[in-house]
């Protein structure tokens, strides 16, 4: 593996240190060490009709960004910048292996 423990320790220690002092730093972490967060079905509860619109029945769907709760929206939308920031900071030596992962925990443990 490409950025295994003991082939990059160096940049792999400075690189979680920037992420760190990034804003979003804990969903980045939480991307790049735990995996993207995946959306999960919910349950969308029936409504009646009213003057202005019709019923709606109970069904379920999977989440989007739109009805996310904030803190599960922060971890699905870090993973893009999870992966632009590893892109960028590695080698060439090594970016065509990397950037064919599909996730950021898979850059990682490439």
């Amino acid at each position: 593996p490409m950025l295994a423990p003991g082939r990059y320790p160096q940049w792999r220690s400075r690189f979680l240190r920037y992420v760190d002092t990034r804003p979003n730093g804990e969903d980045l972490r939480k991307c790049i060490l735990s995996g993207p967060y995946k959306p999960k079905t919910i349950l969308v509860y029936a409504i009646e009709v009213t003057d202005d619109s019709p019923a709606v029945p109970e069904h379920t769907t999977v989440e989007t960004p739109t009805n996310m709760s904030p803190k599960n929206k922060a971890h699905f939308l870090a993973e893009k910048e999870a992966i632009h920031l590893i892109l960028t900071g590695i080698g060439d030596e090594i970016y065509s292996t990397v950037d064919a992962c599909q996730t950021a925990q898979e850059m990682w443990e490439q």
